[in-house]
């Protein structure tokens, strides 16, 4: 049996990282190499010494919404409400607290702007919302919502852009995709003069991803799903890239996730768009994905079996304890590591 225990690491409350590193690329870096299970200690900027000219670095240029806001009763009463995923131009599934002054039929206002009226209850309990308001969503949302930090987080963030990535484009996400976090524009452009391509993909990270295991079987455990788009453009450049034998790397989970849910049994990808719900945990044989840029994830996680299945659960527990005797930090604002794949033979 595939038991959620068995990716349990003990974590020291102060290395959960409260603020992100400045500048972005300074933070910490941890090169594992599965080659030969060695690791080293760098900072963040020198993952150029790792890349090489070919290789192709696939990021997701998902941008965060200010999803989270909050409502009132008629009689006063206090609602959170988190943005999760939108089903069309009115009505989103949304987290909602406490979710008892929230029964079907309630009507919430947000602000004179926005109010909503919540229409259904799903079977894990979010709420379906439909919005009412004259306008445009988006722009009222930026002056009514605020960005949804992950609740380990206490300080308060002084500059709502360090949640999100230097090359974020598309509005739809409840949380960052954090392996982003810590490339720099310049950075970015030092790896795309040096010969590495940049693909980007889409996929808006929903909480979905960093919910509880509550399942101790893993093959108990249903993931939310979340919406992904591979362009042509970015199939592409990773599929010439497996034709040649160069390294697909993937910057976050999110990528991972969009890669190896469209990618079909030789690596190739298809354009195309829709949603995944796919949960990668060992064993699983990687199709599109040769190597990882990541943070460090929290313990019985769906994201900490996702690296589990690439480095072995063995290997992974090994590295990340490691990293605590170190004392990197961990988590969204933490540091990062490079799981680097076995080299590709060139053709």
């Amino acid at each position: 049996m595939l038991l959620k225990s068995d990716y349990y690491y003990v974590l020291p409350e102060e290395l959960i990282a409260q603020t992100p590193a400045e500048p972005r690329d300074s933070s910490r870096l941890l090169v594992y190499d599965r080659a030969t299970g060695k690791t080293e200690d760098r900072i963040f900027r020198d993952i150029k010494e790792y890349l090489k000219a070919g290789d192709v670095l696939v990021i997701n240029n998902t941008k965060v919404l200010p999803a989270r806001m909050f409502a009132y009763t008629k009689n006063g009463g206090r609602v959170e409400v988190l943005l999760l995923k939108r089903r069309n131009l009115t009505d989103w599934e949304v987290l909602v607290k406490p979710g008892k002054k929230a029964k079907v039929g309630t009507e919430l206002v947000v602000s004179q702007e926005l109010s909503l009226t919540v229409k259904d209850r799903t079977e894990t309990g979010e709420r379906i919302v439909e919005f009412h308001f004259d306008g445009v969503f988006e722009d009222i949302l930026s002056r009514v919502g605020s960005m949804p930090l992950p609740p380990y987080i206490h300080e308060k963030l002084k500059d709502q852009n360090r949640y999100q990535t230097v090359y974020c484009k598309t509005d739809g996400s409840a949380a960052a995709p954090t392996a982003g976090l810590h490339f720099t524009k310049e950075l970015l452009q030092e790896i795309k003069d040096m010969g590495v391509q940049v693909a980007e993909v889409l996929l808006h990270v929903g909480l979905g991803t960093f919910r509880p295991v509550k399942e101790e079987d893993l093959t108990h455990h249903v993931m939310h799903s979340e919406y992904y788009c591979v362009s042509q453009e970015a199939a592409d450049i990773v599929n010439a890239a497996k034709r040649e034998g160069r390294r697909v790397i993937a910057v976050g989970t999110t990528s991972v996730r969009t890669l190896e849910t469209v990618a079909d049994e030789n690596g190739f990808l298809r354009p195309c768009s829709g949603d995944t719900s796919i949960f990668i945990y060992p064993p699983y044989k990687f199709k599109c994905v040769d190597a990882l840029i990541t943070n460090f994830h929290l313990p019985e996680s769906t994201l900490i079996m996702l690296v589990s299945a690439l480095m072995g659960r063995e290997q992974c527990l090994a590295v990340y304890k490691e990293a605590v005797e170190k004392k990197y930090r961990f988590f969204s604002f933490g540091d990062a590591m490079f799981i680097m794949g076995k080299e590709k033979q060139e053709k």
